[in-house]
């Protein structure tokens, strides 16, 4: 069964971080897109990172460069999504979601989200002002 698993949402204060961590399971990570999409209240999903798991190449929404970086672990089929400088418009449920032998410019594009393979039941992140 593929199952993907976040953790590491929480609360905070504008400016301070947070991890969040997504575990995969059922599959292997050859040839994935693996990516980060949130849903504020009252908003439609925003897709924020992705990374492409056959070159590493990675990938960010204009809101979030420079503040957050994705990683991945291989041996631990789990992908990272540090977040710094965080702002009270992060706020948001985040969603870890995978593609097979998809490219990380659909992760940006909320037409192509129905049709992504894998979704994690989401993390809420809130950050105060």
């Amino acid at each position: 069964e593929v199952q993907l698993v976040e953790s590491g949402g929480g609360l905070v204060q504008a400016g301070g971080s947070l991890r969040l961590s997504c575990a995969a399971s059922g599959f292997g990570f050859d040839d994935y897109a693996i990516g980060w999409i949130r849903q504020a209240p009252g908003k439609g999903r925003e897709g924020v990172s992705c990374i492409s798991t056959s070159d590493g190449r990675t990938s960010y929404a204009d809101s979030v460069k420079g503040r957050f970086t994705i990683s991945i672990d291989n041996a631990k089929n789990t992908v990272y999504l540090q977040m710094n400088t965080l702002k009270p418009e992060d706020t948001a449920v985040y969603y870890c979601a995978a593609d097979l032998e998809a490219v990380c410019e659909y992760f940006y594009d909320s037409n192509y989200y129905s049709t992504i393979g894998y979704w994690g039941q989401g993390t809420q992140v809130t950050v105060s002002s």
